[in-house]
């Protein structure tokens, strides 16, 4: 049997040779992802949204849910996992769970739709930019893209517990600075995108 860092030179050998098969460990996770999605969204609609213990399998479900996308990335990266699929996959997994969670609560009129929209917005538009760009070259994931999700993911979290009356200021704040991020990481991927097709076309 092989050791670890054997096992993680062999994956990395055949991500090189182009033989990592699409059904990975990496992949497994992202389309776990991606199935917990209805699942999430039933226990959320109980009752309304109005009982106590489904609202936390439903916060239950997006923790896990959330807990596969930061894990799988670096599972992908660090045992030489990364393919086409898993790339394609990945941010559709990620869009599919925040999309539905902040729908979800507009419907059940806890969270303003406005939000819903802004962040909807931002996310289809830098996908778009990413396939404007993609014959130009790959933008890297910027720290305040990562603090972005992670805001999402707190302030999503907070909205979907069964929480104290006194507690929604603190959700509508945490809710507040996961926008404001949301906009301001769009604007600078708009910018880094546009400077990076620019150098692409002058050179």
């Amino acid at each position: 049997m092989n050791a670890p860092d054997d096992a993680g030179a062999d994956e990395g050998r055949r991500a090189q040779s182009g033989t990592v098969p699409a059904m990975n460990v990496a992949n497994v996770m992202t389309m776990s992802r991606l199935l917990l999605v209805p699942v999430f969204l039933l226990a959320l609609f109980v009752d309304g949204g109005q009982s106590t213990g489904w609202r936390l399998a439903a916060a239950l479900l997006f923790a896990l849910a959330s807990f596969t996308d930061q894990v799988d990335g670096w599972v992908a990266r660090k045992y030489g996992l990364v393919t086409d699929f898993g790339k394609l996959a990945d941010p559709i997994a990620d869009k599919a769970l925040i999309g539905s969670a902040l729908v979800g609560l507009s419907v059940l009129g806890e969270l303003p739709w406005w939000v819903t929209a802004v962040i909807a917005v931002r996310e289809v538009g830098v996908t778009l930019l990413r396939f404007w760009v993609i014959r130009h070259g790959v933008i890297p994931a910027s720290r305040g893209g990562k603090a972005k999700t992670v805001a999402q993911i707190a302030a999503i979290g907070l909205y979907l517990l069964p929480l104290p009356g006194w507690f929604t200021p603190v959700s509508a704040v945490v809710m507040g600075l996961a926008v404001a991020l949301t906009v301001v990481t769009g604007l600078d991927y708009v910018a880094r995108a546009i400077r990076l097709r620019s150098r692409s076309v002058r050179g």
